[in-house]
């Protein structure tokens, strides 16, 4: 099994373990859309408190505030995935993946899971960064404004080898561009060991 193959199992199992969660709590939102929102927030600069992000995870799975006290998994694994989404995004070895079902699903359920999580990217990235995002450079600008097309596409695509090949370049067009604005908007990381400095 070569690096990539176990890469995409293991980002397949992340997909269905949010899925399962937002079954089991009859979530009415979709969970690359959520991903999308906490991806676009920490790349444009903006760390969330826990009790911030268990609220809006809340807010958008459409559950009472009280759901995080009456069940045993969900801030766990959100609190988990939180952790798990900002040091993929902080590392060296760009392996980050926006969470997205793999090619087991149908064309039109992979496209449709990736213009949730585009979507969720721009809101998270406009009520972080505001509006500081009309002072970036250009080509994080162009990159958003491309973003926003992505967010448009239609979701009924047929399966064919030719949208299939499309669907995963403008997949890793988003990775890479999320990405970008996450090196844009952040600090690069200090190394261990280094003083921190209050700010």
């Amino acid at each position: 099994m070569s690096e990539s193959d176990t890469s995409g199992a293991a980002r397949a199992a992340e997909f269905e373990r949010w899925a399962n969660v937002f079954t089991a709590h009859k979530a009415f939102s979709h969970p690359s859309e959520l991903h999308g929102v906490l991806c676009g927030r920490l790349a444009a600069g903006t760390r969330i408190e826990e009790q911030q992000w268990l609220a809006m995870v809340c807010e958008h799975m459409g559950l009472a505030d009280l759901a995080m006290e009456e069940s045993d998994d969900l801030a766990p694994f959100m609190y988990g995935a939180y952790e798990k989404t900002l040091a993929q995004l902080q590392s060296s070895e760009m392996t980050f993946q926006p969470l997205l079902p793999d090619d087991d699903y149908a064309i039109e359920q992979r496209l449709e899971a990736l213009i949730a999580w585009v979507r969720g990217f721009l809101e998270g990235m406009a009520l972080a960064a505001g509006a500081s995002l009309g002072q970036a450079p250009d080509e994080i600008r162009e990159l958003i404004e491309d973003m926003v097309a992505i967010s448009q596409l239609s979701e009924d695509e047929e399966s064919d080898d030719e949208s299939e090949q499309q669907l995963l370049e403008i997949t890793e067009y988003v990775r890479l561009g999320a990405l970008a604005v996450f090196t844009e908007f952040n600090e690069p990381e200090k190394p261990a060991g280094a003083t921190p400095t209050l700010h």
